[in-house]
């Protein structure tokens, strides 16, 4: 039987901890994925409201309104950004339905995301609204 030595031994020992790492990492947001898509007391988990609240209020949506979303969207990593237009847009559609709003406005899209936005992405989304003239003033008890 040959022994590992050398740099083989290094070789195969990196690429033990890569692997391990990657299944990890993965199973991380599998794991996550999965308790999103469990259901709550009521029957739905969260990714079935965000899917409902953005079907019942798609026909909302003005093309202007899509534009500023994307546009507030547009600082998250690339690999991310569908989901998290996804939770933005279901966040705001809630928002516009418990309001009984005929269209979206610039104030739902704001208030919505900022919900739901996590507290330490505030500061990015605080920059972004800033580099569109935004008064945050009427926002500050969201943050």
């Amino acid at each position: 039987m040959q022994q590992l030595e050398g740099w083989f031994l290094w070789f195969i020992l990196f690429w033990i901890v890569v692997l391990v790492g990657s299944f990890a990492i993965g199973g991380f947001f599998m794991f996550r994925k999965f308790l999103k898509r469990m259901p709550k007391e009521d029957g739905k988990s969260d990714m079935d409201w965000e899917e409902h609240f953005v079907e019942q209020t798609r026909e909302l949506w003005s093309p202007d309104e899509k534009v500023l979303l994307e546009d507030l969207v547009s600082p998250v990593p690339e690999l991310f950004r569908d989901v998290a237009r996804q939770k933005i847009a279901g966040k705001i559609g809630e928002i516009a339905v418990k309001e009984k709003a005929s269209h979206i406005t610039e104030d739902h899209i704001i208030r919505g995301y900022i919900l739901a936005t996590p507290k330490r992405d505030h500061k990015f989304l605080r920059k972004k609204l800033s580099e569109r003239k935004v008064d945050l003033q009427p926002y500050k008890h969201l943050f």
